[in-house]
Formats: structure tokens, C-alpha cells, sequence
């Protein structure tokens, strides 16, 4: 084990707690599907997430809190990631809109905007917006 594994820094921390929140968002109907095991994969990888650690997230997402980014728009690219999450297996399932906003709120959104928030931003993964074009959208909605 190495000493990065040992002492995480402060972002790779908020890496896999975002890496769960993705995770619980894919588990919310208790299955992966193909599309969903090919997002968790590809994110894991940019996120730098060993192969340990996936499999310490897999079993229980629940264990590892989510820790806000510092930045606004490192929170706008958490919420496109999710949003991603919540498409990739071509259904949208309620439960999975119901921890967006949970999650939405976790990343520092507003209470009272994270519904808004939420909505514009199914509205944008559907529209198959890329992540500049949501980052403005979220931003004109959140007002911020």
C-alpha cells in the first residue's frame, strides 16, 4: 500500500465521495446496467479511483460522505456527472431524481433551487448538452 493510499488528499477525497454519489444514483434500482458499468468505469478512471477503492465503494457508497468541491463549477461538473449517471441506462427512474436533489443540495446548491436545479439539468443531459453548455444553463438558473 502506498503512502497516497494511506493519507488521501483533501481531493481525492472529494473524489470518491463523488464517486459514491454516482454510484448510489446507479444502485437506486439495485442493478447496473451495461451503460451505467461503462460511465462508473470511465469515471473512475478520470477520477482516479484504484481498483480497491471502487470495490470499497461498490459494496457500500453509503460509507464515503459527500464532500462538496471548493469551486462552484466543480460542483456544476459533479451535478452533469450525476446527471449522466441518472441517463445512462435510457431510463430515469424516480427514486434516482429524489437523490439527485439530496445530492444537488450536498454539492452546496441552494435548498429552495436545488428542485430547479435538477429539473434544468435532466432537461440538458436529455438535450444532450455538452458540459460548457450546461455549465451556463445551471449557472443562469441558479442565478449565481
Amino acid at each position: 500500500m502506498s503512502i497516497y493510499e494511506l493519507f488521501p488528499s483533501g481531493k481525492h477525497k472529494q473524489e470518491i465521495g463523488h464517486f459514491a454519489s454516482i454510484v448510489k444514483m446507479a444502485l437506486v434500482d439495485e442493478k447496473i446496467t451495461e451503460g451505467e458499468q461503462k460511465l462508473l468505469d470511465n469515471t473512475a478512471r478520470n477520477l482516479n479511483i484504484s481498483e480497491d477503492e471502487y470495490q470499497k465503494i461498490l459494496k457500500n457508497p453509503d460509507a464515503f460522505p459527500v464532500n462538496p468541491p471548493v469551486s462552484y463549477d466543480e460542483s456544476i461538473e459533479r451535478l452533469y456527472r450525476l446527471t449522466k449517471m441518472i441517463f445512462a441506462d435510457n431510463e430515469v427512474h424516480k427514486d434516482q431524481v429524489v437523490l439527485m436533489r439530496k445530492i444537488t443540495i450536498g454539492l452546496s446548491f441552494p435548498i429552495d433551487n436545488a428542485e430547479k436545479v435538477c429539473d434544468e439539468a435532466i432537461h440538458l443531459i436529455m438535450n444532450d448538452n455538452d458540459l460548457e453548455e450546461f455549465t451556463i444553463a445551471i449557472k443562469r438558473v441558479n442565478a449565481v
